[in-house]
């Protein structure tokens, strides 16, 4: 969603720059995004989305001054605000000179760098907390004592059961998903069974859903998919600004408005490596 705060026109880029540049962005965030792939979206809501509404209040003791208080009963309503996310990053003024030229191999990487570093801000606020921000994560939230997944992938079918398990236990439904840091995908990835069964096949017939490639997360999840239990609040999804320039570069920057709260902490059972 692009406004007038962006300040794009300003940018010294071509519209098949800004296309590359856009299209990039979508690619490089989109795979990375994984907390996205489990939790509840609302949104996007616009830049001047600035809190989401919690339902509850807390008591005012006082009155303003100058005003008596004994027969009144007064409350403050209670949000979430949203916090603001922005990643800079630098294009060649040479190479959105090739793109207008139709050039399609142009140099992104500091962009791929942003892309990373945004992706793996909002995963970890989903998955491990904000505190600053007011954010609880799902592993912060679960209550559930956490189980051990370990790195011997001859456990992962035991452990996941087990995890599973609890969730049908407290009544939540699945179907269930297992988000996983990159190093224990891999391992899963790699692995086979006896009779060269891959791994992977016998914990999505476990889980009845997906298993995600989650940067940011420290070992595993296993979450409900059933919908409800986590929302990701979004104000403005990821969008790409203009700060300045000069002859050789352009600075650019990733922004976001987001926050994101557990309405039900009985349905995510956290797994750690040991």
């Amino acid at each position: 969603m692009m406004t007038d705060h962006l300040l794009r026109k300003y940018a010294p880029i071509p519209a098949a720059g800004w296309k590359q540049i856009d299209d990039e962005a979508k690619d490089r965030l989109t795979a990375r995004l994984a907390a996205r792939r489990l939790v509840d979206w609302s949104g996007p809501h616009g830049w001047t989305h600035s809190a989401t509404n919690l339902g509850r209040t807390t008591s005012l003791e006082t009155a303003p001054p100058g005003t008596k208080f004994e027969s009144v009963v007064a409350r403050q309503r209670r949000v979430l605000a949203l916090s603001e996310l922005r990643v800079s990053f630098t294009v060649e003024c040479s190479g959105l000179q090739d793109a207008e030229r139709g050039a399609t191999d142009v140099d992104y990487a500091d962009l791929d760098r942003a892309a990373h570093d945004a992706a793996l801000i909002e995963n970890r606020a989903v998955f491990h907390g904000w505190p600053e921000a007011g954010i609880t994560g799902i592993v912060e939230s679960s209550s559930y004592p956490s189980l051990t997944l370990g790195r011997d992938t001859k456990a992962y079918p035991h452990a996941i059961a087990k995890a599973t398990n609890l969730l049908r236990q407290a009544g939540i439904e699945g179907p269930y998903a297992l988000a996983i840091s990159p190093e224990g995908y891999t391992r899963v990835a790699e692995a086979t069974e006896s009779g060269g069964y891959p791994l992977r096949e016998h914990l999505t017939k476990i889980l009845g859903g997906d298993i995600v490639w989650a940067p940011g997360l420290d070992g595993a999840l296993v979450v409900s998919k059933r919908g409800g239990d986590f929302i990701l609040d979004v104000g403005q999804d990821f969008s790409i600004g203009y700060t300045r320039h000069d002859a050789e570069l352009v600075t650019l920057y990733l922004e976001e408005s987001f926050n994101f709260r557990v309405t039900e902490p009985d349905a995510a059972v956290v797994l750690t490596d040991g």
